[in-house]
């Protein structure tokens, strides 16, 4: 991977869980930084990781090769005003803020970016993110790699051609933990309930959930539903609790779920 100098501004969970996952995989400390007006998080990563951390997102953008843009959706307009005096013409420009299309950010920002609008999920956090990543038209085939290999450094990268997939990418990935969490929650709830204490319920749920994900992962010539059936054994008891699911129409309310998620996103497009 290439090391441009980087700056991120913006300092909260995620730019933080990216720049953890460039340091451990040897990304030079001294071409790092990330800007933030407060001071405590910008010490905080200074401390942790040993980058540059500054208060001035003026002078951060200056003087990088590549900018993250790492703030929430509802201060971007603000933030990108402020940097009205940089000359962006050289500069790869990398958003990780969710519901702002890559047109709105330029017009934000004044000017055409060279523009990657990448979607994150928390489980980034721990090096395990699944990120959505579009690259406008005017990105090299170089730029667009660099981005990538950015992200790669916290989990994996699925690009897409076309913008109006990253919506699906929320979906599917974005606010996907949440689903899984509150299927896993539901489940713990109910082990309680069946006589567990708190902390054996969650040790049941947690880990078998981690072996099936892992499953997952180290079959991949064998298809999810071929996984599912070869723990259901007819007329057994994951059959019967899988007949309860169907019962109650799961594939329809994962998939109307998702459609909402993508439809909130299409929303959010519109207020920024």
């Amino acid at each position: 991977m290439e090391h441009r100098s980087l700056t991120f501004i913006g300092a909260g969970n995620m730019a933080r869980s990216i720049i953890a996952g460039l340091v451990n995989a040897g990304y030079p400390t001294k071409a790092i930084t990330a800007s933030s007006p407060s001071a405590h998080p910008g010490d905080v990563l200074s401390t942790d990781y040993g980058i540059q951390t500054t208060r001035d997102n003026l002078h951060a953008c200056q003087a990088a090769d590549v900018i993250v843009l790492a703030v929430k959706p509802q201060l971007m307009a603000q933030v990108l005003s402020d940097l009205s005096a940089v000359d962006w013409s050289s500069k790869l420009v990398i958003s990780i803020a969710a519901g702002i299309s890559t047109h709105r950010l330029c017009e934000m920002a004044g000017t055409t970016l060279n523009l990657v609008r990448v979607m994150p999920n928390t489980p980034s956090l721990v090096g395990q993110g699944m990120s959505g990543l579009f690259a406008s038209s005017q990105v090299t085939d170089a730029d667009k790699r660099y981005a990538t290999a950015l992200m790669e450094a916290v989990g994996e990268v699925c690009c897409v051609d076309e913008e109006a997939k990253i919506n699906g990418v929320i979906a599917a990935a974005g606010s996907a933990p949440a689903y899984f969490f509150r299927f896993m929650e539901a489940m713990q709830q109910e082990a309680i309930r069946q006589g567990f204490s708190d902390e054996q319920a969650r040790q049941l749920v947690q880990q078998a959930a981690k072996g099936a994900a892992e499953m997952v992962v180290s079959n991949t010539d064998t298809t999810i539903g071929q996984l599912r059936e070869q723990v259901t054994s007819k007329g057994g008891t994951t059959a019967e609790a899988l007949r309860v699911f169907d019962q109650h129409g799961i594939g329809d309310i994962v998939a109307q779920a998702m459609q909402a998620a993508v439809s909130r996103a299409e929303q959010m497009e519109q207020e920024f």
